[in-house]
């Protein structure tokens, strides 16, 4: 009987060791623990589907202040936001098809500044005055009525409440989804429906599970949700940079 070298039996022994510690990574059959998706997060994936739903519509409510970006199709056209609001105003961009406007609330103030175009097309029929009356209006903020037709239109955009309360509805049976990440903060989706044929929202798996994301259903848009409770500066702008524009104010939609 042949009998192996003593460095040859070391050898031999060692060699599993070698492949245990090279594979951990992908393998837990070498008395490794398994990794804990769920470790250092808030908890929140291991509940339902409709607890998170829940937790993630506490978090909006409780909330001081949301910056909110991304793109919205309705009826009325698309619209193409990015707006900082807080419980008393707002202050950010709308995009229509047609138009691009800046829109700031202070309160029930409510000011609207564009650029010459805006105001130029906004005529039914510009001749030599509407078009230097646009002159003037370029880049100015111009205060709206509150009793003009847009003024309840404009504000809907600025109404922090009112936008969360729409956008962040999701409609048939609550899935949860898979685990993903928005803007680098690890998340957890919460669909309705096994397609998100209602909608997806993204909940925040760090710290508090604010709604990061809402993909909306049928394709009308996505939306994206940051610097929640942040505060910003939100101050009526100078008298030198007023103006009043003297008639009803153009409609926005598409």
């Amino acid at each position: 009987m042949t009998l192996l070298a003593p460095a040859s039996r070391a050898r031999r022994a060692a060699l599993p060791l070698v492949l245990c510690a090279g594979l951990t990574a992908v393998l837990t059959s070498c008395g490794e623990e398994p990794v804990d998706p769920d470790a250092g997060t808030n908890g929140v994936a291991k509940l339902s589907a409709a607890q998170i739903e829940s937790k993630a519509r506490a978090a909006a409510d409780g909330a001081k202040a949301v910056r909110l970006s991304g793109k919205l199709v309705s009826k009325g056209g698309t619209y193409t936001l990015n707006m900082r609001l807080d419980q008393t105003g707002a202050s950010g961009s709308v995009v229509t098809k047609t138009s691009t406007f800046e829109l700031l609330r202070v309160g029930d103030a409510l000011y609207l500044r564009a650029d010459a175009d805006f105001w130029t097309s906004a005529e039914e029929e510009p001749d030599d005055s509407g078009t230097k009356a646009a002159d003037k209006l370029d880049d100015m903020y111009v205060k709206v009525p509150q009793d003009d037709p847009s003024y309840k239109q404009l504000r809907g955009f600025t109404e922090m409440n009112v936008l969360l309360d729409g956008l962040l509805e999701v409609h048939g049976d609550l899935v949860k989804g898979d685990r993903s990440k928005v803007g680098g903060i690890r998340t957890i989706k919460v669909a309705g429906g096994p397609k998100g044929e209602g909608g997806t929202l993204d909940v925040s798996l760090e710290g508090t599970p604010y709604p990061l994301q809402f993909a909306r259903g049928g394709g009308a848009g996505v939306v994206v949700l940051s610097d929640w409770n942040k505060t910003f500066p939100l101050t009526p702008p100078s008298k030198d940079e007023t103006l009043d524009y003297g008639r009803q104010l153009p409609r926005t939609s598409d």
